[in-house]
């Protein structure tokens, strides 16, 4: 079989995957809202792969992944317009979680399923050798791709993002906030992420996608 068989065979499984669903029931948070809708793009040629949560109902509901205003600020973050964005040539876009998980008592999106990563991750990135940059957005990405080499929490540990690129691991990892308006707050007090960080992303961006 064929390297990009064994893609393609991956992208069917994960679009007909519903362990979340299935799982057994162990409280309300375990109850998915709707029929799971799995939401990845994996690609056999993009050489960045953005590492996110989980999506959100917009998303589940278009099966584009970013397909809203976070996405937006994400896009302005990378310097790409929607089309390059969703070209699987150029991004791989992998979530931790691929359904929307619902929301808690507050409102706000629960974590990615606990189910999902185990099951696939390993299997996604293992059909992606060709991959260079990973763009971990949030701390349930960030937890999984850094592997102990986070700083106890987002704040830090995006703040250290040059010391991650320095760590020598392959492919590079970036870490960064999720792009909620949720998190406008935090852009406005941390104004070093603006001023330092997105020059690099988006010059690297540019050479990865050249």
């Amino acid at each position: 079989m064929t390297d990009e068989a064994k893609l393609e065979n991956l992208r069917r499984e994960i679009a007909a995957c519903r362990i979340c669903r299935d799982a057994p029931a162990k409280g309300p948070e375990h109850r998915l809202p709707h029929e799971p809708r799995p939401v990845a793009v994996i690609s056999s040629s993009a050489r960045i792969l953005i590492a996110g949560q989980a999506p959100g109902l917009r998303v589940h509901e278009s099966g584009l992944p970013f397909d809203d205003a976070s996405g937006d600020r994400l896009r302005s973050w990378l310097g790409v317009d929607r089309a390059s964005f969703y070209d699987r040539k150029r991004f791989a876009i992998v979530p931790m979680g691929f359904c929307f998980p619902g929301y808690d008592d507050k409102g706000a999106d629960l974590p990615p399923r606990r189910e999902c990563a185990p099951f696939w991750r390993q299997r996604v990135m293992s059909v992606m050798p060709q991959i260079e940059l990973v763009l971990v957005i949030g701390q349930y990405a960030q937890a999984w791709h850094m592997a102990g080499e986070g700083r106890g929490n987002m704040t830090e540990t995006v703040r250290a993002w040059r010391d991650s690129l320095l760590s020598g691991r392959l492919p590079e990892v970036l870490p960064l906030p999720h792009p909620s308006w949720r998190n406008s707050g935090w852009l406005k007090r941390n104004s070093w992420f603006e001023h330092e960080l997105l020059p690099y992303l988006q010059e690297r961006v540019k050479v990865l996608l050249s």
